[in-house]
Order: structure tokens, then sequence, then C-alpha cells
């Protein structure tokens, strides 16, 4: 588990920065004074919880529907929310319990039956769910997936042999129990993640409606429909029997770019920006004062390598592009010395992380291109570097090309066309035709969400399509530790490997910054989850 987890509620005062420093808590002093809160946000891919794994898409899931646990706003520990109980004597068989009388917006119960089939419909494998991921410890998950015998090639994938997972059983309408298939010591941390919230049976009758028009069971609930590309409207669930969220309501104004949302809020037209311009960081300090939130962040920034393409196959050549690039340069530069360099794969703030782990992370143009001329150098045309349109990727990828460029001799461009939802698609569809640029946050307070749903074989975020037979193993071994220590021994070693294979070149630890305007009362900022826009109270 992890120690230094805080959520920070900032009261919007003079004292604002003390109160950021001081860790206020969840806000839970500030105003009930309700109304709207209008925040900044790009598109989303989903809002089924089941398929949403993209941080527009979780910004509103998570305020629509609510699961069995949640985390501790100062020490980060999973606490339960809807679940009375989770509890195992061996850490293999877990029953769970859930607090009685809350609801969907439909009206239909939010019980046993609800997680069950909302598990089941991520883990079935022809549902094509981004979270079904997530469903790989439990028992009979493998009997309702199944593989394509030829990739893409004509031959279609056979049909499942189940519908449901066998180690899910239902005791009562409040009670069900889940086998895992190996003992994990940190399940009752991981089903906080979005992928495992309920979903109503209406739901699923009717995905694609409820993808447009959810049927939550948290807090807020969808006004209306899913507006593309120009806004989603939350407004408080009656039926919610938790603590109410602080706005009456919550107008996600959707921007094609960090930039024009940055425009929009110095015009009056938003409250709160979870992210900010790198370019415009400067100003907002010099503009908003003590309205500036900022916190050392656990989200990674890397540059994914597509292994899938023959070019990069190589370890030595992503050894080499690895070692011509000079973080702190680029962090200087492009990021004003905020941003922190990576010397490994695991948020320095988690318990078990260590300092260069990453040994081809510190600029050697030398080792670069003897490592190059080694793997029979560059045989490829010219470097497409990726990354997705509209958040200012374009200044720190060009300075990536730049440095590999001086120190290799390998030109490049830069492709930065798509949309989010666009460019994951890409990504899924393993469509990449060079290095390209995505970011991971943990899911969860556990060390393991840096590096299985990333690299593990199969994993739906293992987008360079990394195979490696022994950080299976030991990520395996690490889950089935007795204890966290022990676990952590285990996943400690599975990224060392990754170290040494580099499946993605480490870049930066983002500092967090976010800006909220004068009608804000208490901001509350929550390292998993990110901006908590439900404790967020107006004046």
């Amino acid at each position: 588990m992890r120690g230094k987890f805080l959520k920070v509620a900032v009261a919007a005062t003079a004292t604002a920065m003390l109160a950021t420093a001081c860790g206020t808590g969840s806000g839970d002093g500030g105003s009930d004074a309700g109304g709207t809160l209008r925040v900044y946000a790009s598109e989303p891919a989903f809002l089924l919880p089941s398929n949403g794994n993209d941080e527009p898409s979780l910004y509103v899931i998570r305020q629509l529907y609510r699961g069995l646990v949640k985390y501790n706003a100062e020490t980060g520990a999973a606490e339960n929310d809807l679940a009375e109980s989770i509890e195992s004597d061996d850490q293999k068989l877990w029953t769970i319990k859930l607090k009685d009388g809350y609801t969907f917006d439909n009206g239909e119960p939010v019980d046993a039956d609800s997680f069950i089939r909302s598990w089941n419909y991520a883990a079935y494998g022809p549902n094509a769910q981004n979270n079904g991921y997530f469903m790989k410890r439990i028992a009979g998950v493998d009997d309702v997936t199944s593989k394509d015998p030829d990739g893409d090639g004509p031959e279609k994938a056979p049909a499942p042999k189940a519908e449901t997972m066998s180690g899910l059983k239902k005791v009562d309408d409040l009670t069900f129990t889940v086998e895992l298939s190996e003992p994990f010591t940190g399940f009752p941390t991981t089903v906080g993640y979005v992928g495992f919230f309920p979903m109503a049976e209406a739901c699923l009758d009717d995905v694609d409606a409820c993808n447009e028009t959810p049927i939550g069971n948290g807090p807020y609930k969808i006004d209306g429909v899913w507006e593309r590309d120009v806004e989603i409207n939350l407004v408080r669930s009656d039926s919610w029997q938790g603590e109410p969220g602080k706005p009456d309501a919550i107008n996600y104004r959707i921007f094609a770019d960090v930039d024009s949302g940055y425009a929009a809020f110095q015009a009056g037209e938003l409250d709160v920006m979870y992210t900010l311009p790198p370019a415009r960081f400067k100003d907002a300090k010099a503009s908003y004062g003590d309205r500036l939130f900022e916190q050392a962040g656990d989200s990674f920034n890397y540059v994914g390598l597509p292994l899938y393409n023959e070019n990069f196959q190589d370890k030595r050549v992503r050894q080499a592009f690895s070692l011509a690039i000079d973080r702190q340069s680029i962090v200087d530069a492009v990021f004003d010395g905020r941003y922190a360099p990576a010397t490994g794969f695991v948020a320095p703030s988690f318990q078990g992380a260590r300092e260069g782990v990453c040994t081809y992370c510190e600029k050697d143009i030398e080792k670069a291109k003897a490592l190059l001329a080694e793997a029979g150098g560059w045989k490829g045309d010219k470097l497409v570097l990726w990354a997705n349109a509209g958040a200012s990727h374009e200044a720190w990828l060009q300075a990536v090309g730049d440095q590999i460029k001086a120190a290799l001799g390998i030109d490049y461009e830069l492709k930065v066309n798509l949309q989010f939802p666009e460019y994951l698609e890409t990504a899924d569809n393993e469509k990449f035709t060079g290095p390209f640029r995505l970011g991971w946050g943990p899911d969860y307070p556990y060390l393991e969400t840096y590096l299985a749903p990333v690299y593990g074989t199969g994993a739906d975020s293992n987008h360079a399509t990394f195979s490696n037979a022994e950080f299976d193993s030991l990520i395996k071994q690490g889950d089935s530790a007795a204890t966290i220590d022990e676990a952590i021994a285990f996943y400690q070693q599975a990224e060392d490997i990754l170290a040494e294979e580099l499946p993605v070149i480490p870049m930066f630890w983002r500092k967090e910054a976010a800006i909220y305007s004068e009608n804000v009362d208490t901001f509350v900022w929550n390292q998993v989850d990110g901006a908590d826009y439900g404790a967020t109270s107006l004046k």
C-alpha cells in the first residue's frame, strides 16, 4: 500500500497554498451553496464503466457511478464504499457483502447481481471491453475469452466456452463470492477502479444507449444525453444514498485542445481546469496566484515503441533511442523545470519505487551510437513520432526527435493530428508506425498498477505489445505473495526486466497543475482520481 497518498482540499482564499501543504482533507467544511460547476473536458471515448479507461472518460464515470471501495483522502488505503465487507481467509476466495438501500437511477437495486453481471460483461471476449483485462484474476476468465487463431487473418476467433466466469457466485441479494485463480493480496485495493463498478440490467440490455445516456448509481446522473464534442451535463441524483455532491450540477465543457479551454477559463466561462497548457503555466501562476493548485503527480509520460514493427524489435535500438534523450533539458525547456525526469516505471511516491532503475535513461550519445551499430543500424525510413492532438505534446515530442536526430542521424516527422478517441483506436489496432506518446496514472494505490496493466502479455493497455514470460511470472508471484512487502520484491524484479527490455522509453513524471475560478470555495484534488468535482464546492 502506498504511504505518501494525499487528497488535498484547497480553500480558495489567501491561505490556499498553506492549505495545500497541510492537506485539509475532503473539503467537508466547504460551502454547500450548490450551483453549477463548469469544468474543462476533452472528448471521452466511452461512458460505460466496463469500457472507459481514458482520462476524459474516467472524469465523468467517477461521478456517475460508485463501486465497492473508495480511496482514503490522506492515506490512500482502500475503504469500503458500497461494500459492507470484503474478506478472505486465503486471499483467493473473497466474500463481498454489500450495503443495503443503494439503487441505480432507474430504480434497479445495486445488489450482488449488478456486480456479477457487470464483471461478466467486461470479461466476455466478444464484448471487447477495455476494462475486461482487470477481470483476468477471476477463476473461469479463460472460459469467457478465446484467441483469434490467425491474428487479423480470415479466420474468426471461436466463441468462448462460457458467457460467465465460474469464479463469481451469488450467495444472496447482498452477498457474492469471488474466487481468484491464484491468491492476490491486493484484490480489495483494485476493486475501487471503475472497471469494477456495477451496471444496471437495463444498461446491459442496450449498451449503446447506456453509453450515450448512462444509468448510473453514483451521486450524479446525466441530464439529457452526451452531446459529443460539445458538453456533458450532470445533476445530483435523487436516488443516491451516500454523501451528496457539493455542486447541484456539473457541466463538462468539451474542447478540442487545452489552449482553447484555457482561453475559455480566462474569459470566465469555466470554473475548473484540471490541466494547463505547459506554455501557459507562468502566465497562469502570475494571473491566478493562490487559485493555481500544484502537487507532485503520479502520472507517467512515456514514448512507447511499437514492437509489432520490425524496426523496433531489437532491444538495442530501443536502448539507443533512450540513451539519445536528455530528459532534464526537455523538462527545463518545455516545462520550466517543473516535471521530474523518469528513471523508472513506478511513481516515486509509491511504496516500492526506486530511483535509477532505468540505466538507459541517462543521456549517453557514445553508448547510444555503439548500441545502434551493434543492432545493424537504423533500417527504417524517416522516424514518425506520434501524439494525440490538442494536448500540447508537440513541443516536448519535437525535442525528443531533435535529440535523436542529433545523436543518431535519424530524421523524423511528427504526426499529431488525431483526437484522443481516434488516437486510442489507432493504439488498440496496432497501427502506430513509429514511437508514440502515451501516459499512465494509477488506477488504484498499489505498485502493481504501473506494471501488469501496461506490460503484461495481452493487457489492454499494453500498446507496445510487450510479451515476456519471466515478467509475467514475476507479476504472478507478486500477486500471490502473502504480504505486501513480499509482493513488492517480485514486482521490483519485474520492473528490472522493463528497464533492460525498454518496451517504452520513460520520459517524466508530471507535476499536477490545476486552476479554479473565484466562484470556487473549496477545490478538492485526489491523487488517484484527480480533480474531484463532486467534492468541490462553489461560493
